[in-house]
């Protein structure tokens, strides 16, 4: 079939992208197409199709390629020139519902904003992707995801040889905090302007006609952001890279990169292999996301109002709002966890109790099994302190909790030992494990044992990396 492309970015924002194709795949061979996802976006692909396109050994007819501009701030500190190094934003196509998708590859070569990198990725990473961003799209959170990984027939360097790939990347938009600070951080109002109101149309059309459409974008923002946080945390899962260029305006989670979900409940549990002070460890995300969004503001204030003082005061009035309304976000989460019916003034407290209760047992498990004192038991070294938890939970609960909380909270998770052994497998050329593990986290709250339980003892720390 032909792709229909809509190229708004590259139409409406000139200035802000460079165009350039991808580079061509020598020997592509598709390792995953997601027929599901495909099907959603009203795509009817043959493997030959998915294979070519999805690779860069050829372009679908309407493409026009460009790796778009961005900066960030990573690990805290200010890069002014990011952009796409490794990815080619293939353009934009429209599903049956008539909303707008992007449709990137991620892996496809060198761009000017590739910082001596080689533009490329390796089978491992492209299959981490696809694999984390479909369970997380099985367990209902916003996010990229992936519609295929295609192998390029390359090798690649990094600690080793490796195999090449491409991942195709479908979001809602690859609009990011870094997208804004580029602009702003060049003092180019006019670009600043046009991007926001380009941002509005897309994913906040009816702010367009507000008084102040600008504030209340980045209101808009804001909550996707906090909810967003909230789902996460109510998971376990680390990002590993909260950088400003990885928060899409859209509230969507974007780059899998050194991301996992935690086993054993530790707040400060890290999973990146260069973040190396912990500022991106699970407790601390809710923290990163009022710092990401400051970077935003400080970005819109030139749009918010002419006067500086007055925008920096009305963006610091939803600044200084964001902790409240992630709490909010995040009882809302643990209340489903819960089982829990209603709001209870004491619900917090039932909340923040178990954590501390609980810490050090398997996370996913506990609130598995937490309908089942027996069950529950065998996860713990010392049972105390749940056991003086769990009556204060039934009797809040009430009837019927089991049930609900067996709904809500997933039995299969991305095992991190089960990930690395299907990439391992698929690295060296077998693609059966990956299939069993994709197959699992595509049915989460479906119990299968063998994708259920933990590490076993002697899988060690666990750290994940960029891939570049």
């Amino acid at each position: 079939m032909t792709l229909t492309f809509d190229n708004s970015y590259a139409r409406d924002l000139p200035g802000t992208y460079l165009r350039l194709a991808p580079d061509l795949a020598p020997a592509p061979r598709l390792l995953v197409l997601n027929n599901l996802l495909a099907a959603d976006l009203g795509l009817t692909l043959s493997e030959a199709e998915a294979e070519s396109w999805f690779s860069g050994a050829s372009l679908p007819l309407g493409a026009d390629p460009i790796a778009q501009a961005y900066a960030g701030h990573q690990f805290g500190g200010y890069s002014p020139q990011l952009g796409d190094g490794r990815a080619h934003l293939l353009g934009e196509v429209f599903g049956p519902d008539g909303r707008r998708w992007d449709i990137q590859l991620k892996g496809s070569g060198r761009t000017p904003f590739s910082r001596g990198g080689d533009g490329k990725a390796a089978i491992g990473p492209m299959l981490r992707e696809y694999l984390i961003s479909e369970a997380m799209a099985a367990l209902g959170v916003p996010t990229t995801r992936s519609l295929a990984v295609v192998a390029t027939g390359e090798t690649l360097w990094r600690a080793t040889a490796l195999p090449g790939a491409v991942l195709t990347r479908v979001a809602a938009s690859h609009l990011r905090v870094g997208t804004f600070q580029f602009f702003a951080a060049r003092g180019d109002k006019a670009q600043l302007k046009a991007l926001a109101d380009y941002a509005i149309a897309r994913h906040d059309p009816g702010l367009a006609t507000d008084d102040q459409p600008y504030l209340a974008f980045l209101d808009a923002v804001i909550a996707r952001q906090a909810k967003l946080i909230a789902q996460w945390m109510g998971l376990g899962f680390i990002h590993g890279v909260m950088n400003t260029d990885n928060m899409a305006i859209s509230g969507e989670t974007i780059d899998y990169g050194p991301c996992a979900f935690m086993e054993s409940y530790a707040p400060g549990t890290v999973f990146s292999s260069i973040d190396h002070q912990g500022r991106y460890a699970y407790a601390n995300q809710p923290v990163i996301l009022g710092w990401n969004i400051a970077r935003l503001a400080e970005a819109l204030v030139p749009l918010i109002d002419p006067d500086p003082d007055r925008a920096a005061d009305k963006a610091n009035a939803l600044l200084e709002g964001i902790a409240g309304r992630y709490r909010k976000e995040w009882l809302a989460v643990m209340r489903r966890k819960l089982g829990l019916i209603g709001e209870n003034s004491g619900d917090a407290a039932l909340a923040d109790d178990l954590l501390t209760a609980m810490t050090g047992a398997d996370w996913t498990l506990i609130f598995r099994r937490l309908a089942d004192p027996s069950a529950l038991r065998p996860l713990f070294d010392d049972f105390r302190a749940m056991e003086a938890w769990l009556p204060r939970w039934q009797a809040r609960a009430g009837e019927g909790a089991a049930q609900r909380v067996a709904q809500v909270n997933p039995a299969v998770i991305p095992r991190n030992h089960k990930v690395e052994e299907s990439l391992t497998a698929a690295t060296a050329g077998d693609m059966a494990p990956f299939h069993s593990v994709l197959a699992a986290i595509q049915q989460p709250f479906v119990e299968n044992e063998a994708y259920m339980l933990p590490a076993p003892s002697g899988f060690g720390s666990y750290v994940t990396y960029c891939g570049t």
